[in-house]
């Protein structure tokens, strides 16, 4: 046993998934510092602006060699390297005899700050804001970017890992990942999820152990163990093969009395489709369209919208496709549709929002939809906390030729108002996330606060419930494609709220399909009657978990 590990056998931190691992430890290459008192030189300026070009088209070849949300980060990550002004101001800098890598270091550090006091999406993006400053600085220092080389099955450590570090990695050796900073909602854990790898996040003293040293990471339980003994690795290995045995069953989603409850798959990409059919995703509940948009510099054609959105969904064939509009703003800026600088860009312009300033986006978007709809297409808008949106988005996406229309409901307004927004469209489907950041007033970055953000809230749960109610009302859809819908637990109570369906990671697909195929209907709504009546979000899922099959709850290894 390691000495750190005589200290320290057991780390926790929050886990993403349910997955397990064991394999030695590897970290990241940690940046390279600029030089304290690095005096400038000729050519200075020139070299600072090459080196913030090579890196953003560096970033933009790796988004298009990435998918889904991998691609997505690193396609916003590029635009960060070739923003104008981040690079003006470090090139000010050098003029005025600073020398260029702490220039760099120092016009991103005022940058960060801004992005810090914004909160929300910006904060969660000052990783990435460093990750493009520590590979500027390589470059300029002419050293080794950050980054890991595995030669073998690894558990990946790190302080952070951003998309750019996530790219560099040979995913078929990363037994898991492991980080002391990030959240269970951040770019780490969305990638994690997305590719089926075990994850930890916010596992405080991961790098004080000694690299090489044999791991086992429980993600189920948020836990890291040092030098783990025969008795825990033969139980990690068991858990793989029941997670193996479940992926067998590839029957519909349903309840034990064959009450169906669709099961779907959240996917960014024409690649992501093909792997959600190959999970035997039912359809897709959430195909999220920002990848197109944040890697241009001008705004995207119907034609080029058309190409992209019609190789996703004859990848699924028949299958249902529900497909976000974009979900961008100035939280996420679009390099051809510059917004006015906003203090709180979570509350600003983003989502359909964007038809209040940039209409001809919110259009072509729609009406490439429109050429490429068929009967199994159906689209929807984020942010609508209003039923008059929900009503002004319909009518464009109807004249566009869409035939199945609805909305997000991640904005409490938004769920309050369920019944009238519902008389507007034809479905909603509930984003967990997003609903739980807003009702709970919980910065997503601040780990911290990161048991605000359960989705097992009660408040959360109750605007669930209202949405799950006017559903049932105006018989009309209501789905869940947030990261709640995950969790085989939730899923029951999720069910036994009048939820109709369930989009998730393709991976986490055969755990929720047993967990339901194993309770009644009448069951699910037991327990989901047992987590409304819990006082917080730790007894609500003790309740619900305690509520479950016995018999369920050991294969499923909770």
């Amino acid at each position: 046993m390691s000495a750190v590990a005589s200290v320290a056998r057991s780390l926790t931190g929050i886990g993403v998934g349910r997955g397990g691992a064991v394999a030695p430890l590897a970290f990241v290459r940690p940046a390279v510092a600029a030089p304290v008192d690095e005096l400038p030189a000729d050519g200075d300026a020139a070299r600072l602006h090459e080196a913030f070009a090579t890196v953003a088209a560096d970033l933009r070849e790796r988004a298009t060699a990435a998918s889904g949300s991998l691609a997505e980060v690193l396609s916003a990550t590029a635009l960060m390297a070739a923003d104008r002004a981040l690079i003006s101001d470090a090139a000010k800098r050098v003029e005025s005899g600073t020398g260029p890598a702490t220039a760099v270091a120092e016009a991103v550090a005022g940058f960060a700050t801004m992005f810090e006091a914004a909160g929300g999406y910006l904060a969660e993006r000052v990783t990435d804001l460093h990750s493009v400053r520590d590979r500027v600085i390589a470059l300029l220092l002419g050293a080794p970017a950050p980054g890991l080389v595995l030669e073998g099955r690894s558990v990946v450590a790190a302080r952070d890992l951003s998309p750019a570090d996530t790219a560099t990695l040979d995913l078929e050796l990363v037994a898991a990942i492991v980080t002391e900073l990030g959240g269970p909602t951040g770019h780490t854990a969305i990638v994690a999820g997305q590719l089926g790898i075990p994850c930890i996040v916010r596992a405080t003293g991961v790098l004080d152990v000694a690299p090489g040293t044999l791991v086992a990471v429980d993600a189920g339980a948020g836990t890291l163990t040092v030098d783990p003994d025969d008795a825990l690795v033969a139980a990690i290995e068991a858990r793989a093969a029941r997670e193996a045995m479940l992926a067998s069953d590839t029957a519909p989603g349903a309840t034990k009395d064959g009450h169906a409850v669709p099961l779907l798959a959240n996917i960014g990409s024409a690649e992501d489709a093909a792997r959600a059919t190959a999970a035997h995703a039912e359809g897709v509940g959430l195909f999220r369209t920002e990848v197109l948009f944040l890697d241009a510099q001008e705004a995207p054609t119907v034609e080029r919208q058309a190409h992209d959105y019609r190789s996703a969904i004859e990848a699924l064939g028949d299958r249902k496709v529900v497909v976000r509009t974009l979900d961008a703003g100035a939280d996420k800026p679009l390099a051809f549709a510059t917004q006015p600088d906003e203090e709180n860009p979570a509350l600003g312009v983003r989502g359909f929002r964007l038809a209040r300033t940039i209409p001809e986006v919110v259009d072509t978007q729609l009406r490439a939809l429109g050429e490429v709809s068929t009967p199994s297409t159906w689209v929807m808008a984020p942010m609508i906390a209003t039923p008059a949106e929900a009503r002004d988005f319909a009518s464009r996406a109807r004249a566009a030729g869409a035939t199945t229309v609805g909305v997000m409901v991640e904005v409490p307004a938004a769920a309050l108002r369920a019944e009238a927004i519902l008389r507007e469209v034809d479905f909603v489907s509930l984003g967990t996330n997003d609903l739980a950041q807003y009702t709970m007033a919980t910065d997503r970055l601040r780990g911290e606060l990161s048991d605000l953000l359960d989705p097992w809230q009660p408040a959360v749960l109750d605007l669930v419930r209202a949405t799950a109610s006017a559903g049932r009302t105006a018989g009309k859809p209501v789905g869940v494609c947030g990261e709640s819908a995950s969790d085989p637990v939730m899923a029951l109570v999720l069910v036994g709220l009048g939820i109709t369906s369930l989009s998730m990671s393709p991976g986490a697909l055969p755990a929720v399909r047993f967990s339901i195929r194993s309770h009644t209907l009448a069951e699910c709504e037991a327990i989901a009657a047992v987590a409304l009546g819990a006082d917080h979000a730790a007894h609500a899922r003790a309740a619900a978990l305690a509520s479950m099959d016995a018999a369920a709850r050991e294969t499923l290894g909770l």
